[in-house]
């Protein structure tokens, strides 16, 4: 049996082998039982830097393992949190106790009343100090007749500060893998995580190429607040970015109202698939901007698919650097999507991504976009028909 001095030593040494928070907690809780504290519940709650998660919490019961839950920026505003143990020790950095086994234990919390009501004797909130200044907040409660002795209280307070160190240094690394997610993408992100933080360090990829534009942005800008602005961004951008992700893509970068985006081919017998899939995520966006009321009526978007090599990585200068994707192929894409709002087409397509997906897929003619020095096909989907006050234009672009 292990004691809690060992316990203490095992978080010290950075709570090893267990890999993530979660693993720590179910670790953690099964060691105080082994060394006689007479756990019943445990909770561990940390405020995350996440976009639209504000905080985590870890939640063990015996037998039933850890449940993780998340909390939105709306739930900390709620006033059940408000009025929860764990804000209270939170906002006054001081430890709570309530001896729920006890006639005259005050009844203050929802939460103290339902662990009454399922047998729990004693609770304990205690605050827990990041290095960082920022404080979070774990939980102890136990059905032992009488509640915790002031042995096992003094035992579960040696545990606090290594626990905070070893929460502590999981959150930072949790953090920095969110805010690589979420600024650079999943991919990109890991390879930052992995080492290729060099300017330079880059990789030719295949891959099928999204670039998108929204129609008549300029008008809008003119015309909008800003804030209201900002605001239909977001939402056209929520119109195309959960698509993008369903069906294997990773966005790159928001280029003002412009959005690039991959979808990484891993061998040669796949590129098939993955147009497909990149097509599919297409038809999926242009049905939600079509048919959401809150992007004003006016906002189309246009959308140009190709496919093929790109480099992928470092790009930059010193310390300043963006994790992005360039190559001729990313160019053509582009000039194919400037041809959109011409030809009053919401997606084209290269005559390499098109020939992928043939049957969804009509020619419309040979254009000589700027920079490729000759004519190149240009594909459209079957079903959106040229308007009949359109013209295709040819000359150099």
């Amino acid at each position: 049996m292990m004691g809690c001095d060992e316990v203490v030593e095992w978080l010290i040494d950075g709570a090893r082998p267990a890999s993530d928070t979660r693993e720590v907690v179910a670790e953690l809780c099964g060691l105080l039982v082994d060394c006689g504290i007479p756990l019943w519940r445990f909770g561990l709650f940390v405020l995350t830097l996440h976009p639209q998660i504000m905080g985590q919490a870890f939640l063990w019961n015996p037998g039933a393992g850890v449940a993780v839950s998340s909390a939105s920026f709306e739930t900390f505003e709620t006033e059940a949190f408000r009025q929860s143990p764990v804000r209270r020790v939170i906002d006054s950095s001081a430890p709570l106790r309530r001896k729920l086994g006890e006639a005259n234990c005050p009844n203050d919390f929802e939460v103290t009343r339902d662990l009454r009501a399922h047998g729990a004797t004693d609770y304990l909130a205690v605050p827990l100090f990041f290095a960082s200044g920022a404080v979070h907040g774990a939980t102890f409660a136990t059905q032992q007749p009488g509640g915790f002795t002031d042995a096992q209280i003094a035992s579960i307070e040696s545990i606090i500060a290594p626990l905070a160190r070893v929460a502590e240094n999981r959150l930072l690394e949790r953090t920095a893998s969110t805010l690589l997610d979420t600024y650079v993408g999943n991919n990109a992100g890991s390879r930052i995580l992995a080492g290729q933080i060099r300017r330079g360090d880059t990789a030719t990829i295949n891959a099928a190429i999204w670039l998108s534009d929204m129609r008549g942005f300029t008008r809008l800008a003119d015309r909008l607040p800003p804030q209201t602005l900002v605001d239909l961004l977001n939402r056209y951008f929520d119109c195309q970015v959960p698509a993008i992700a369903k069906h294997g893509g990773e966005v790159l970068k928001f280029i003002g109202d412009g959005l690039l985006a991959i979808f990484p081919i891993a061998t040669s017998e796949n590129e098939r698939e993955v147009c497909h899939n990149a097509l599919a995520a297409a038809h999926e966006a242009r049905a939600i901007i079509a048919s959401s009321n809150p992007l004003d009526g006016g906002v189309r978007f246009g959308l140009a698919l190709h496919v093929g090599e790109v480099l992928y990585g470092n790009i930059g200068s010193g310390n300043r650097l963006d994790f992005t994707c360039i190559g001729p192929a990313v160019n053509l894409a582009a000039r194919i999507e400037k041809l959109t709002s011409e030809l009053g087409r919401t997606i084209l397509a290269s005559d390499e991504f098109a020939c992928h997906c043939s049957a969804q897929f009509v020619p419309i003619g040979e254009f000589e976009l700027r920079a490729f020095g000759i004519a190149r096909p240009v594909f459209g989907l079957v079903e959106e028909a040229i308007p009949q006050n359109s013209t295709a234009p040819s000359a150099a672009r």
